[in-house]
């Protein structure tokens, strides 16, 4: 079975373009959903606010993740931690997810941060899913809900969409009107080799 990552910066269309792999029934691990349920073990709670302090929480005791990105955007020491806390987790449990499909000719490794912080190292083959800056930042202001400041320090906490092109086995051109199902299909054919 391959390990295939699929990256792309914030506001690229990742998840439109693992819908399109789900859709030919390829077995998805999304690194940010998997993530997010951290936030209800008592573990990582406790890790957390060592890390962070308690204005992270709001007062049900269930963490607050918009100041969570605030503090750890605008700290590169306190992202760091957040990574050390998150990163060895999503590997083992994607390690289960890999046990779990282990028929399967491949499984997709989602994560935006794939060469970041090494991950592709764990992957046979990796998909990068482009979109222009200027197209990210439409995007991202239109779901995020917060300030273009905000969301260029979080691209800026990101490595280039360039770099990552220039790195990765294929790349997914992630435009309005692009044949993206195309693209999918064609992708997904030549890893079942």
């Amino acid at each position: 079975m391959k390990r295939v990552g699929i990256t792309g910066g914030i506001g690229c269309g990742k998840s439109t373009v693992v819908a399109e792999f789900r859709r030919l029934e390829v077995p998805c691990f999304v690194s940010d959903i998997v993530a997010a349920g951290y936030y209800y073990d008592i573990d990582f709670l406790d890790a957390l606010r060592q890390l962070l302090g308690d204005n992270v929480f709001q007062p049900d005791g269930n963490v607050d993740k918009r100041a969570v990105a605030q503090r750890v955007f605008a700290d590169r020491r306190l992202l760091e931690g957040l990574n050390a806390l998150v990163h060895p987790r999503v590997i083992d449990d994607f390690s289960h997810f890999c046990a779990l499909h282990a028929d399967a000719p491949y499984v997709l490794f989602e994560s935006a941060i794939l060469y970041d912080y090494g991950f592709d190292r764990l992957m046979d083959r990796v998909v990068c899913v482009y979109l222009d800056f200027d197209e990210r930042l439409r995007r991202l202001l239109l779901r995020d809900g917060v300030g273009e400041e905000a969301i260029r320090a979080r691209i800026a906490n990101q490595m280039p969409a360039d770099e990552m092109m220039r790195r990765a086995d294929y790349v997914i051109l992630n435009y309005e009107g692009n044949p993206r199902q195309r693209q999918v299909a064609y992708i997904d054919k030549l890893l079942r080799q």
